[in-house]
């Protein structure tokens, strides 16, 4: 018996006064998977993110969650349904503090929270999940760095209480030994049984996290399957990887 997606992408188009940015794209991501966007710049990976989170509607096709069609809802209730979401440029509240601005996700997941009390608790637990220093948290948010920001990020999309965490560009900012934690924190949670969709340009960083990758190249899926597969494809070769690049 086959298991239900988590996520289903069906068909999406997405375009932009004419120009089609995601062009009739299909993918599952299984539970608790982690699975790679990957693709050149302009392949469409970041429009399909959005168009999963709410953020665009598509032009055709579906987006189902759980078996449900989420196609079009807004991103609060997509929020609502399961979906926890970081960007590639980090969206934090710089001028609340750090606790503040995690705690923020608890009131809008899949779970609300019931008062200040579980806010805060969902938050001290999201900052021991992602490893985020006791001593900082009551700091203002806009004294970060761009790893701290991530973190952050990460920890208030775990306070929504997501099945599925949309990560945009996570290795972005962050040096080898950066990046290794990174994928350690990613493979930790996932064991956990949380699944993630990561879009990302490092290709040693998103070939030593997923089990599997979709390829993009203006903005049709050009390619499908497990890093050694895809790394080997032809076509991706072509249009992303080179033929320099060795797995």
């Amino acid at each position: 018996m086959q298991t239900r997606a988590v996520l289903s992408i069906k068909n999406v188009t997405k375009k932009f006064h004419g120009l089609v940015a995601v062009n009739d794209v299909s993918f599952d991501v299984n539970p608790a998977e982690i699975l790679g966007l990957v693709g050149p710049n302009g392949a469409g990976k970041t429009t399909l993110i959005n168009v999963i989170d709410g953020i665009y509607r598509p032009a055709s096709g579906k987006v189902y969650f759980g078996g449900q069609d989420i196609t079009g809802l807004d991103p609060a209730k997509i929020c609502q349904k399961g979906i926890g979401r970081t960007f590639q440029i980090t969206r934090l509240f710089v001028n609340m503090s750090i606790l503040d601005n995690v705690m923020s996700g608890a009131v809008f997941g899949s779970k609300p929270s019931s008062g200040f009390k579980e806010a805060e608790e969902r938050a001290l637990k999201a900052f021991e999940q992602v490893n985020f220093p006791a001593e900082r948290r009551n700091l203002i948010a806009g004294t970060l760095n761009a790893v701290e920001m991530k973190q952050v990020e990460l920890a208030r999309a775990l306070t929504t209480e997501p099945k599925l965490i949309l990560l945009d560009e996570p290795a972005t900012g962050l040096n080898t030994s950066e990046q290794l934690a990174m994928i350690s924190l990613i493979k930790g949670l996932n064991k956990a049984g949380l699944a993630f969709l990561v879009v990302d340009h490092n290709m040693r960083f998103i070939m030593g996290l997923v089990g599997r990758l979709v390829v993009l190249d203006f903005g049709r899926k050009i390619a499908e399957g497990t890093p050694e597969e895809v790394s080997e494809d032809k076509k991706v070769i072509e249009a992303y990887l080179g033929e320099k690049y060795k797995l």
